[in-house]
Formats: structure tokens, C-alpha cells, sequence
């Protein structure tokens, strides 16, 4: 769940979005680096970070979101042909995080679908890669990886390394401390045992 303070959610919203202005906006000319005046007319595209681009969005429907160019239809049909080789990070790090903030937002709805799909399929590859690849393998691999990708190849590497090392040897099972006590137990009729 992003926090008003992860790191990663505030990098995430600071990604650029394509928005298309519905009304003229006065005194925000620097928006729009093309723009002669200090406003915005209607109709003008401009890119903007995704924490603004929501905000506007929000605002009395000031402006509609595009979808970013990492969800283009080309990407979706590299991720069809072979998930596992498509360089994510260099389209957009956080892929999944923004497509999962911009699918109510903009038109095309199959954005949540294609989302899924990109998931698991790379997910397969992943896991595969994290626990059975070597250290020199490695580094040609997680560049491609989005953030969230990255954090589930390390997580999966902690996972493996702690089963491995649990497998190896050490005490399996500790004998709990209370059952080394030994009970006196109650007879119904009142007496006790030692």
C-alpha cells in the first residue's frame, strides 16, 4: 500500500503524462513550454507529471489523461511475443504502479487487463531467474526488471538462500520450553499424582 512517505509512490506520481486541456487556464503558461502567453488554451497537449495530471483531472474535469506511451499498443504486442526479453524499467520503472493508478483515469480499460497478464507472465520468468540463476547471470538480468519486478527477484533470492541454508543443516526442531515442566494432573475424585 503507497504511503505519504514511500519513496517509491512520490517517484512514481512524478512520471510524465500527456493531458489535453478542456478549458483555457490563465496564469499556468510554464505548463506549457510551446505556449506564447502565460495561459493554456483549450485543446493544447502537454505533458505533465501524474500527481498534477490527477489533480486537474480532478478538477472539475480540467484536462483528459492519455495513456502513457509504455501502455502503446506496440509494447502490449512485444509483451505478447516474449514477455520475459521486453526492457520495462527503460519505459516506465514503476509500469505496474502507474497502470494501476492511470486504468480508472483514462478511456481504454484494457490497460488493467494488459497489466495482469504482463504480471504473470514475466512472474514465471522471475521466479525462475531467482532461484536457480548464479550470481554472473544476474546482473544481464534484473536491469530489465520494473521496481516492483525487482523487489519480488530479491524477495524470492532471500527466500531461496534461508531454505537452502535451513536445508543444509542446524537444529530442524527445538523442543518448546514447557514441555520439559512436568504437571501435577487432577484425578476427578479430587486427588492428585505426582
Amino acid at each position: 500500500m503507497p504511503g505519504y512517505f514511500d519513496i517509491d509512490d512520490i517517484l512514481m506520481e512524478d512520471e510524465p503524462i500527456s493531458v489535453v486541456f478542456h478549458v483555457t487556464a490563465n496564469g499556468v503558461g510554464l505548463l506549457d513550454p510551446g505556449a506564447e502567453s502565460n495561459c493554456v488554451e483549450k485543446g493544447a497537449k502537454v505533458e505533465l507529471p501524474f500527481w498534477l495530471a490527477h489533480g486537474l483531472l480532478s478538477l472539475e474535469q480540467a484536462v483528459s489523461i492519455n495513456p502513457p506511451p509504455c501502455f502503446t499498443q506496440k509494447t502490449r504486442k512485444e509483451i505478447q511475443a516474449d514477455a520475459a526479453c521486453v526492457d520495462l524499467r527503460v519505459r516506465c520503472p514503476y509500469f505496474y504502479e502507474l497502470g494501476c493508478k492511470i486504468v480508472p483515469l483514462v478511456s481504454d480499460k484494457s490497460i488493467g487487463l494488459f497489466l495482469r497478464y504482463a504480471f504473470t507472465s514475466r512472474y514465471k520468468e522471475v521466479l525462475s531467474k531467482s532461484h536457480s540463476s548464479s550470481m554472473m547471470t544476474v546482473p544481464k538480468f534484473v536491469p530489465r526488471l520494473t521496481k516492483e519486478e525487482t523487489r519480488v527477484f530479491e524477495s524470492a533470492r532471500e527466500s531461496m538462500a534461508a531454505f537452502k541454508k535451513w536445508r543444509a543443516g542446524g537444529v530442524r526442531l527445538h523442543k518448546a520450553s514447557i514441555l520439559g515442566r512436568k504437571r501435577k494432573t487432577k484425578l476427578p475424585d479430587g486427588a492428585s499424582t505426582p
